[in-house]
């Protein structure tokens, strides 16, 4: 039995985390709790049911706050929910090594453009034609991240917010918004085919998930009050985290 005050710390960390960046929990949750003895399918169940719960305070405040774009939502989520899936049932066959070196690659280059953009918030942030870019590229990178979704637990939020910046350049605070909904949509069809197979551990992600969908909440509400810059650095660090964090797993 995990002790209750440790699920609750890796929650708000957890509400931390998509709050400020809109990105999924897998981060803290699956390392944590495969350290405190679930199994890694389990884990990323868990991890999942947690992004579904999170997500849901953290959707309401960029909604609030009008920094949330429904067609781009819907454009990603779609794509993500298939894949996710696809991954879900893949899970057990497919080699993980491939999937996470080009994800490591990924992120590192991501980190970079943030960083880039910390320096000049505006640069870009004019938007592609949705006819050139979302309905043709957009929908096949979300059925990738759903497959990621799947196989590996991440919900899709720092990759989301990578393809609107490489396919869109909207404003950050809205491209977060906006991937967070996508990301919901994403951990809801994850979820439901681990807890279909019995690899969710209820307590766990409740307990997590309710204390970051509180965390959350206040987190999302301080993003949206902080500079673009800033969060662009807090961006960018997560992406760095993310890639040394994949590099160690393939070594």
């Amino acid at each position: 039995m995990i002790p209750i005050y440790i699920l609750i710390i890796i929650g708000i960390a957890v509400g931390a985390l998509t709050g400020i960046t809109g990105s999924s929990g897998v981060l803290i949750v699956v390392p944590a709790l495969s350290y405190l003895g679930l199994s890694f399918e389990q884990s990323i169940g868990s991890s999942l049911l947690v992004d579904v719960i999170t997500t849901l305070s953290v959707v309401f405040v960029y909604f609030k706050h009008e920094n949330v774009d429904l067609k781009i939502s819907m454009i990603l989520g779609i794509g993500a929910i298939v894949g996710a899936q696809i991954g879900s049932a893949i899970a057990f066959i497919t080699p993980e090594e491939g999937l996470e070196s080009v994800f490591t690659i990924f992120t590192a280059y991501m980190a970079y453009v943030s960083f880039k953009r910390s320096r000049n918030p505006k640069l870009n942030i004019k938007r592609m034609n949705l006819k050139t870019a979302s309905y043709v590229v957009a929908p096949i990178l979300s059925l990738l991240i759903g497959i990621v979704t799947g196989t590996l637990g991440a919900s899709g939020g720092i990759m989301f917010i990578a393809v609107m910046m490489l396919l869109f350049s909207i404003d950050v605070k809205r491209m977060i918004g906006t991937a967070t909904l996508a990301m919901l949509l994403s951990a809801i069809s994850g979820a439901t085919a681990y807890s279909f197979a019995g690899k969710v551990d209820m307590i766990a992600s409740l307990t997590i998930g309710i204390t970051a969908l509180i965390s959350g909440y206040f987190f999302a509400r301080l993003a949206n009050k902080m500079r673009p810059s800033t969060i662009y650095i807090f961006l960018g660090s997560v992406f760095v985290i993310t890639s040394i964090s994949e590099l160690f797993r393939i070594i």
